[in-house]
């Protein structure tokens, strides 16, 4: 049975939004040619690795470690994915290894070629401006490439700080996150609205942080092909009903802030 909560709009003071599928859309191909860049950042450093067999391995690293992180809400990093693939290819190499940083770099070079920020962004967070305060609150893994990405994309100068799992320790949806952005914000909990896609980690997290949440669907109901990593990881639906808006149009109109 799906749980009702109501927004009260008289409460808001701020408001903390998702990154990946809220604000910005990533190409599917992105991915691969991020996996690309890292395997041939990974081959000029001396490492001897066949292409199918290097991207099997690095994909069951990667699943393995992140279902184990999505047990305890732990964050982890990129460097222990890769690791833990070179071991499983025969190379003892550890995850604070300077040649694994550096296929790092390489991997997320692709981002900012393969991201974009969703239409009616810019004009939505401008319109809010001066009403609210706003932060942003982010499940990344390499905080570098995220601050680089949202800095790239000219993100950064519309919210008053910035959260990033990697950074953090914890990543959505454990409480730790959503109480930090509390914190940033020196608001009481239901005084600020959080705004994402992904119904576990953003509405279901936000919402039993006692925060309250809208649930942006512009992917999925303008079906935008999502990639593995960004795409919501959990339910289907959120276990909370809540007002729920697929452009930002709709989000301002709700706000009273459509004129």
């Amino acid at each position: 049975m799906m749980n009702t909560q109501k927004i009260d709009l008289s409460q808001i003071k701020a408001i903390g939004f998702d990154l990946f599928n809220t604000l910005i859309t990533a190409q599917p191909e992105g991915v691969s040619e991020a996996v690309a860049r890292l395997l041939n950042s990974l081959q000029s450093q001396g490492f001897a690795l066949e292409e199918e067999k290097f991207k099997k391995a690095y994909r069951e690293s990667a699943v393995r470690i992140i279902k184990e992180t999505r047990k305890h809400g732990r964050e982890t990093h990129n460097r222990f994915w890769i690791s833990a693939t070179l071991q499983s290819l025969g190379y003892d190499v550890g995850p604070e290894d300077p040649r694994i940083a550096a296929s790092i770099d390489a991997y997320f070079s692709a981002f900012m070629e393969y991201c974009h920020v969703i239409p009616g962004t810019f004009e939505m967070l401008n319109r809010l401006n001066g009403s609210y305060r706003l932060a942003l609150l982010s499940n990344f893994t390499h905080p570098p490439a995220a601050e680089q990405l949202i800095n790239g994309l000219g993100l950064t100068p519309f919210f008053d700080f910035i959260l990033i799992s990697g950074d953090l320790g914890y990543r959505k949806p454990h409480p730790f996150v959503f109480q930090r952005l509390a914190e940033g914000f020196g608001l009481p909990n239901h005084d600020i609205l959080y705004v994402g896609d992904d119904p576990e980690p953003d509405i279901n997290g936000s919402v039993r942080a006692g925060l309250q949440a809208v649930w942006f669907t512009y992917t999925r109901d303008h079906h935008i092909p999502t990639v593995p990593g960004v795409a919501p990881s959990g339910p289907e639906q959120p276990e909370f009903q809540v007002p729920r808006v697929s452009t930002w149009e709709n989000f301002l109109f709700l706000l009273g802030v459509n004129n």
